[in-house]
């Protein structure tokens, strides 16, 4: 492995991580900012759509801008949009605004769209160049992310930590990592000339009519949507559902996160021996065993147990759908932008709907939908059967 290759898997390693410390540092402040703003869990639903509506505004137009600009240029702008929102959560939460609050996530959201999907197009390429499977490895940072914020949360959650210095010190921690790794990503990756972005009926439209595409679209829809869903309302399920304290559903939600981090950072191992498709396969039975176990069952010691699961299942199905995209044919970027795309629409889908489902049914009850999701996920894992680019990759020593 040259030190430039190094380098820049170093740098796509920092560039995940970010993200999942801002998002769990929100995340286990959801208690105390519904608690200052006020807010029911139908209005905590509405706040969150600012999230939703930031998160598809950037995937949608990503696709094109990486085409336009680059991959680089997509993930500067995006952290940064990160980081600026956070901040904005938090000044937004200490004021009592309703508003401030959804516009910050709205301002994040739309750094995580369009910056994880130019991410995930570098990601790709790295992993191509590596010639093994890494991009576990790598959504396992941004897990690492969310297992660190977690806790720093559930600790400054528990002895009440002012909600606004926590987020704005996250939001500095972010800028400071991206202005250290931005340069070593190549401005090229995913950048397409003026002519090719012209041209009618080339691989880049193709790839929307590619059923076996959209096949692993929806299996990243589904195990994002149960990624996404344990990311917005884990902590309130815990508190609401189950009769945790403020303090112990965040730290549930950590246990979460610790989970999603292991079963990334071995994952790569069991797809390299058994294949994407059972990668897969697996971890939708087991998410799916998690939200059953979280559901149904009335009792805290095994809804903790059952974060574990879930956590779990959830693990592989982002980042292992993502590669076999990339390998499902001609025009990989476009294929890791559609593909990637598809999977945050669970950004946009979940948050309302799962308040306005809670408000009527109870939180535990409306993750039904997400378990139904995961179950049909099962019987479309098998589309991911596209190893070629990481077997017949030569392997790149170091």
């Amino acid at each position: 492995m040259t030190a430039d290759l190094t380098r820049r898997r170093t740098a796509v390693f920092v560039l995940f991580f970010v993200p999942g410390l801002t998002i769990s540092s929100w995340v286990t402040r959801t208690p105390d900012v519904r608690d200052m703003l006020g807010a029911s869990t139908a209005q905590m639903g509405l706040i969150l759509f600012g999230l939703s509506v930031g998160s598809m505004a950037g995937i949608l137009c990503s696709g094109a801008l990486v085409a336009r600009w680059g991959a680089r240029l997509v993930v500067l702008a995006g952290t940064s949009a990160i980081a600026a929102g956070a901040a904005l959560i938090g000044i937004g939460a200490a004021a009592g605004a309703d508003l401030g609050v959804a516009l910050g996530l709205g301002l994040f959201g739309l750094g995580m769209g369009g910056g994880e999907v130019a991410l995930n197009v570098e990601g790709a390429e790295v992993e191509r160049l590596l010639g093994r499977s890494t991009m576990p490895a790598m959504h396992g940072f941004f897990s690492l992310g969310t297992v660190v914020g977690a806790v720093a949360g559930m600790c400054l959650t528990a002895v009440g930590f002012p909600v606004l210095v926590h987020l704005v010190t996250v939001a500095a921690v972010v800028l400071v990592a991206l202005a250290l790794v931005i340069r070593s990503v190549p401005s090229e990756v995913g950048r397409r000339t003026a002519a090719q972005r012209r041209a009618p009926g080339t691989a880049r439209a193709a790839v929307w009519k590619d059923p076996t595409l959209l096949l692993i679209g929806c299996v990243i829809l589904a195990l994002a949507m149960a990624e996404g869903t344990a990311n917005d309302w884990l902590p309130l399920v815990m508190v609401d559902g189950h009769g945790f304290d403020a303090a112990l559903g965040s730290a549930v939600y950590a246990v979460f996160a610790a989970a999603m981090t292991v079963g990334r950072f071995v994952g790569g191992r069991f797809v390299d021996r058994f294949g994407r498709a059972a990668a897969l396969c697996g971890s939708a039975l087991v998410g799916a065993a998690g939200l059953t176990l979280v559901i149904f069952v009335d009792n805290q010691g095994v809804a903790a147990a059952a974060a574990v699961l879930w956590g779990l299942g959830a693990s592989l199905g982002f980042p292992v759908a993502l590669s076999a995209a990339g390998d499902s044919g001609a025009d990989s970027a476009a294929r890791v932008a559609l593909a990637a795309t598809v999977g945050y629409v669970a950004f946009l889908v979940g948050p309302p709907s799962l308040g306005y489902l809670g408000e009527h049914f109870g939180l535990r009850h409306a993750l039904i939908l997400v378990l139904a999701l995961v179950v049909a996920a099962v019987f479309a894992t098998p589309a991911a059967r596209s190893p070629r680019r990481v077997r017949d990759a030569e392997p790149v020593r170091g």
